[in-house]
């Protein structure tokens, strides 16, 4: 039997008191990180997968076993989806999961592995010429990172975000730490950009949303909305 998932425990109560220190900085510098070797290659194969594509793309980030891709493939079957993660391990599970979904369109979904810091910016800079879009961005529970001192480590809280929102700035995160969430609200809207936050609701589309469910734990989704949109 699985045991059931801790909640988070944090030695943080509230919205970090230097985030928004923190993202200003960020917002205000450029990022020369040099890009690894792996995610430069990882975007080649995308853009090659893409070939003449004029349409939409999806990415999911963190996708973790790219449950979540698939779904997002099944509601969206005009758009590509690219499902995103660091380890290797979690992809290799990811044919498990395409078998268990009925109706499964993998004509449209890859997922790939590679550094989200480096590969938002190789497909910020892509778009500039691009014939398609980015039409929404995923990012279904990232590691929180609780601690106060962790703070850098959310992607709310570091370089990456100016390059994410690049990307789209069309955005679904969910989280089971409500915390992360306002912070993510708080980074957009100094970014100019709205959201709005609410339970997730509806059939869990990840193994952690599923287990986080089950557990009785409350998960949350923050959108970001569009100008005039409710709030």
């Amino acid at each position: 039997m699985e045991s059931m998932p801790r909640e988070i425990t944090t030695n943080q109560q509230g919205v970090h008191q230097d985030l928004a220190d923190i993202v200003n900085k960020y917002r205000h510098s450029d990022f020369k990180k040099p890009i690894a070797q792996h995610t430069k290659q990882t975007y080649d194969s995308v853009i090659v997968w893409f070939g003449s594509w004029q349409g939409d793309a999806i990415i999911d980030a963190c996708c973790g076993v790219g449950e979540s891709s698939i779904v997002l493939a099944q509601k969206n079957p005009t758009a590509k989806v690219i499902g995103i993660d660091k380890s290797a391990v979690r992809l290799n599970k990811h044919s498990h999961y395409k078998r268990q979904k009925e109706g499964d369109i993998s004509n449209n979904v890859r997922v790939f592995q590679a550094d989200l810091n480096d590969f938002w910016r190789l497909i910020a800079e892509h778009l500039k010429t691009a014939k398609w879009r980015v039409s929404k961005q995923c990012l279904f529970y990232p590691n929180p990172y609780p601690k106060k001192a962790q703070v850098q480590k959310r992607w709310h809280a570091s370089p990456a975000l100016v390059a994410l929102l690049g990307c789209s700035t069309n955005i679904e995160v969910r989280s089971n730490w409500l915390i992360y969430l306002s912070e993510f609200q708080q980074a957009l809207s100094i970014h100019g950009v709205k959201s709005k936050i609410n339970k997730v609701s509806g059939v869990p589309i990840t193994p952690f949303e599923r287990k986080y469910s089950d557990s009785g734990q409350p998960c949350w989704q923050l959108h970001t909305t569009a100008e005039g949109e409710e709030r």
